[in-house]
């Protein structure tokens, strides 16, 4: 971890001092360091880090602008900030626990290709914060940003299985892969269709971990390595980011080491259809009709709506097995950006108590999520004149709902489910993050989930 959080107290620290806007004389600063604030300007505005030197000019702390209450997180920018060294706190921050996990995310940088280190900084452990938690918590989103940002030629559906493969070791889970034409034998039709036409054979991966007696939490994530749009093929602009549609994938993923690190009580699955929607002669084509594991008949209305086709079949197998809490996570729809933008994820649900629990949650650890509607009229909108589904609407409306209600139709037997639509990155360099992969409401679920099965 960048930011090493160190339990107890540090030989020799230097301070940091937070200061909320316009409330400098009231943080206790000595008369030299209040001096240098105010002749350098700084007067608590959110995110500024002011140095603070001694009488000789060495360094003496920091100052850090917390503004009118931006939120725990924005303390992360101090993993940047500050020069190398030991770093406390002079007084004990108000969430110290997310304070924590704020430094810790925001000391990430991602070196596979050669990408220099963070600076290396030791921070006492603020009085409060559970050192296991936000541990683990750093360990997941550090693996949900590492596989969203590995490229597809180090990243395709081989290699994250070899991922998951990697994490079920860790804490002692069984892997079980179907792969290629096995799905058709095994009756995963929509998974193998969209996977055919790469060179990496389409697989769903299957993770078990936990007692067999023990509560059932089923994670299903999109793992779309590379999104083509296949035959209705994406503009060149369109595919930059595609390196990013497993981010479903990496996010439960990111979860799942959560839920396993603090060994919760849960009989854990995780659920992957890894697949690139790539374009060959045997790629499937606009106008087929497509049987899915449930037997509901897909007409394909676009081929570049894939991913809710391989999260059909993994979802209708999670579904027959009849979890207590059912959990996907997807890249879906660019209806669900325009809708909300890129901080704020859209989930799904008809489980009036997860919902409440989820938005307690969210607002707790400061990880957005907007829960939307089920909306049963727009349902009728995926109908389609020669199959019992198409897997678009014709008009373009409401997309997000739309694609959460073709989900809806394969998950029967399960009362607590919910589809997060998120969109795995940041686009632009934030306090708690650089621009790059980004995990989106795993934190949140992991709130929610360790509540019920502590």
């Amino acid at each position: 971890m960048p930011v090493e959080l160190i339990e107890g107290k540090l030989k020799t620290t230097l301070p940091v001092h937070l200061v909320a806007k316009d409330r400098l004389d009231a943080a206790g600063l000595a008369s030299s360091s209040l001096a240098w604030a105010k002749a350098n300007g700084f007067s608590g505005e959110a995110g500024r880090t002011l140095i603070l030197p001694d009488e000789n000019g060495a360094l003496a702390g920091a100052l850090f602008g917390t503004g009118d209450g931006e939120g725990a997180l924005a303390i992360g920018a101090l993993a940047r900030a500050l020069p190398e060294g030991d770093w406390h706190f002079a007084s004990a921050p108000a969430e110290p626990e997310l304070v924590a996990v704020a430094l810790a995310l925001g000391g990430y940088v991602f070196t596979r290709y050669g990408k220099k280190p963070g600076k290396a900084l030791r921070f006492s452990l603020p009085s409060g914060a559970d050192a296991a938690r936000v541990r683990r918590t750093a360990d997941g989103v550090f693996l949900t940003r590492d596989l969203v940002n590995t490229p597809t030629s180090d990243m395709g559906p081989e290699q994250l299985e070899q991922a998951v493969r990697t994490l079920a070791r860790t804490y002692k889970a069984e892997v079980s892969v179907t792969k290629g034409d096995d799905l058709l034998k095994n009756n995963f039709p929509m998974i193998h269709a969209v996977g055919r036409a790469s060179v990496s054979a389409p697989r769903l991966i299957d993770m078990f971990w936990g007692p067999k007696n023990a509560p059932k939490v089923t994670l299903v994530g999109k793992g779309v390595c590379f999104d083509t749009g296949g035959l209705d093929i994406k503009p060149s602009s369109g595919m930059l980011l595609m390196k990013k549609d497993m981010g479903g994938a990496a996010n439960v993923l990111g979860l799942a080491s959560m839920i396993m690190a603090a060994g919760l009580k849960a009989r854990l699955r995780v659920l992957i259809p890894a697949v690139e929607n790539s374009i060959a002669g045997n790629a499937f084509r606009p106008g087929d009709v497509l049987v899915s594991r449930k037997g509901i008949t897909v007409e394909i209305g676009n081929t570049d709506a894939e991913g809710r086709l391989v999260l059909a079949d993994a979802l209708a197998l999670a579904d027959d097995d009849e979890p207590q809490l059912l959990i996907d996570m997807a890249t879906l729809t660019g209806a669900a950006r325009v809708a909300l933008g890129p901080d704020l994820p859209p989930f799904y649900t008809g489980d009036e108590v997860l919902a409440s629990d989820l938005a307690e949650a969210s607002a707790a650890v400061e990880d957005p999520l907007w829960r939307m509607p089920l909306w049963k009229p727009y349902d009728a909108k995926l109908s389609s004149k020669i199959a019992d589904i198409n897997n678009v609407t014709s008009d373009g409306f409401a997309g997000s709902i739309t694609a959460a209600l073709f989900l809806k139709r394969f998950v029967e037997k399960t009362a607590a489910w919910a589809h997060f639509d998120i969109f795995a990155w940041n686009p632009f360099d934030r306090p708690y993050g650089l621009t790059g992969g980004e995990a989106q409401g795993i934190r949140a679920l992991e709130r929610v989930i360790s509540k019920r099965y502590a």
